[in-house]
């Protein structure tokens, strides 16, 4: 018997409403992991391709890693994944906060959604019994705050597991999160809009299933050890003044986003610097299942008309509703956070979609009346918070337009308003002014899912001056970096952990231990980053089935030709041509040829002949 996972999979046909339990097979375990890896081999598997992702044809997979309710510092997430509406490729979203332990100690490893109910539902799975309820109650009523505490009210248990969507979610938007435990969001590439096309409200969990280690005494210690380091240097800026100690360090090297992306300094960034935010704004920090390290930075707005909203305030949140918008008024953006946490939108795209408008805007290309009114300028911190709600709402026609993201809305719009919509494959990019950041700029751009930071964290090099962050050189060695880092970035989103404690581990072998020491399979470093490789590929595979081209590894024309005017990056611009050249030499180092397609041979290399002829 496999130890450390729970092993049983329900297959839910929303339209039937019938539910299968079966089990994981063990070499779908050892083979994915987990997580990232669950969610690309079961797409690859069970999704038809070419369907539209708010159809009731689309999969929405909930699943965990092998880890909630060990020792393992962080290890309480979930991850959801579909095809995702708003990029049209993989999507994925992934979680922290209580829902990925109280999932495994309900009895599931992973659910898969089919299909579409006839009226609006919640899940409840309590102790290994699945129930669907109606949520008729809550559908167009509750947000998601509201849900989560009415679901725990009903069943008097404080205790229960609660991810649901809000209005946003209700109404698809594209940019629709997942969100839980409050301050917790599945908020990446619409998952949120795909619970909504089920009429899936909420999905609860409860249950007394304990885990089962392969080596328990070996386990404790290491994962008592981990556990101290967590508390150690490696993760002290994340206790102490939490993701927000980017916009200063970013304000140096001027990659912080200003303006939707036209500067990469701001003279208020002081204003939303995470020291001044320490001192001002922040009332609690709070930590998720599993975690010492307490990086939740709850802040209270104050004064004026937003004087007692509250909410989680982290760097992305933070640059996307804050300087990205020119707007440095922390009662608006708590509000504007809270706002985006209860009806459901991701921050980050609904940051940078509201600072797209109002460039729009400025052009002329939006009106007062397409905004409901709103002067929205930059700089605007009520308008910015007026238009958060009309895209949650679609109630105006701006709102409606940026509701399903900058792409959508630039082609909409037409004229040059492609160049300013800062996404990449419809992902909205994430705080790092990429001008500044050549080898985050490839990272960024070769990203599974999108514009995305967590995907290879590869503004890391940048940062710490590993290459010269102004230029284009060094190709290979840089493609090099963002492939090692991508293929262990996907082993921890299969575990699924929490990246801030990337750096707690010794090597490798010790990160590839502490799967050998709760499931019994073995696993050396090597052999651990060979699946991370197998499960970067499977999910490109995946996107290029959905047609993927090598063209749509690409970025915004902004990037190129526009430079910062002032600040450390003044006059940067990225090098189409020196641009081109990293793309190739990442596709080079990852085995695929100079389209971008991975060879028969790299498939076969890892396992994955069954990719063989299926990628038209």
């Amino acid at each position: 018997m496999v130890k450390g996972y729970i092993g049983k999979v329900a297959k839910i046909n929303l339209t039937k409403d019938k539910v299968e339990v079966g089990s994981l097979p063990e070499e779908y375990l050892r083979d994915y992991i987990g997580g990232y890896g669950f969610g690309a081999k079961t797409l690859w598997d069970e999704l038809k391709p070419g369907i539209d992702p708010l159809s009731p044809d689309n999969i929405l997979i909930v699943n965990i890693g092998p880890f909630p309710g060990t020792y393992l510092p962080t290890s309480s997430k979930y991850g959801v994944f579909a095809k995702s509406p708003l990029t049209g490729i993989f999507g994925m979203a992934i979680s922290s906060g209580s829902v990925g332990q109280q999932m495994r100690q309900a009895g599931l490893q992973q659910i898969q959604f089919y299909g579409k109910a006839s009226k609006p539902v919640y899940l409840f799975v309590d102790d290994g019994d699945i129930q669907i309820h109606d949520a008729k109650d809550m559908w167009g009523k509750l947000d998601s705050w509201q849900t989560e505490d009415r679901i725990r009210e009903e069943y008097h248990d404080e205790r229960i597991g609660v991810a649901a969507i809000g209005k946003a979610g209700e109404r698809l938007s594209h940019i629709a999160c997942i969100t839980n435990d409050r301050n917790r969001q599945a908020g990446r590439t619409g998952m949120g809009a795909v619970m909504g096309s089920k009429n899936l409200k909420a999905l609860a969990f409860r249950g007394t299933h304990e885990v089962e280690v392969a080596k328990p005494k070996e386990w404790k210690a290491l994962a008592l050890d981990l556990i101290k380091r967590a508390n150690g240097p490696a993760t002290l800026k994340y206790r102490d003044l939490g993701t927000p100690i980017n916009t200063l360090n970013f304000q140096k090297l001027g990659c912080l986003p200003v303006d939707n992306f036209r500067e990469g300094t701001s003279d208020q960034a002081i204003d939303i610097s995470g020291e001044v935010m320490a001192e001002k704004w922040v009332i609690k920090k709070a930590a998720c299942s599993c975690c010492p390290i307490a990086c939740d930075h709850l802040c209270l707005a104050r004064e004026g008309p937003y004087k007692g909203s509250i909410s989680s305030v982290d760097f992305e949140s933070l640059f996307a509703l804050g300087c990205c918008s020119g707007v440095y008024d922390m009662n608006a953006i708590i509000k504007a956070i809270e706002m985006c946490d209860r009806d459901g939108i991701d921050t980050i795209s609904g940051g940078i979609c509201v600072a797209f408008a109002m460039e729009a805007y400025e052009k002329g290309y939006l009106t007062r009346e397409d905004c409901g009114g709103v002067d929205l300028k930059f700089g605007n911190g009520d308008g910015m918070v007026s238009f958060v709600d009309q895209m949650c709402s679609r109630s105006t026609k701006a709102g409606e337009l940026l509701s399903d993201g900058t792409r959508f809305a630039a082609q909409k719009i037409g004229k040059d308003a492609m160049n300013f919509a800062m996404h990449s494959k419809g992902l909205e990019l994430p705080g790092y002014h990429l001008s500044a950041l050549k080898t985050a700029a490839l990272g960024f751009a070769v990203s599974i899912r999108g514009g995305c930071h967590l995907r290879n964290g590869a503004y890391s090099p940048d940062v710490k001056g590993t290459f010269d962050r102004f230029k284009e050189d060094k190709a290979d060695e840089r493609a090099k970096e963002v492939k090692k880092v991508e293929d262990n970035y996907a082993i921890i989103d299969s575990y699924i952990i929490c990246k801030f404690t990337r750096g707690i581990y010794k090597n490798d072998d010790e990160m590839a231990q502490v799967y050998e020491l709760v499931t019994g399979f073995p696993l050396d470093g090597k052999q651990m980053n060979k699946v991370g490789e197998r499960i970067v590929n499977l999910s490109k595979c995946f996107n290029i089935r959905e047609g993927w081209k090598r063209e749509d590894d690409g970025l915004p024309e902004r990037f190129f030709s526009e430079p910062q005017t002032k600040g450390p990056s003044k006059g940067v611009v990225i090098d189409r041509k020196g641009f081109e050249g990293m793309k190739s030499a990442y596709y080079a180092a990852r085995g695929w040829d100079e389209d971008g397609i991975p060879t028969k041979e790299k498939l076969k290399e890892l396992g994955l002949d069954f990719v063989i002829g299926k990628l038209k």
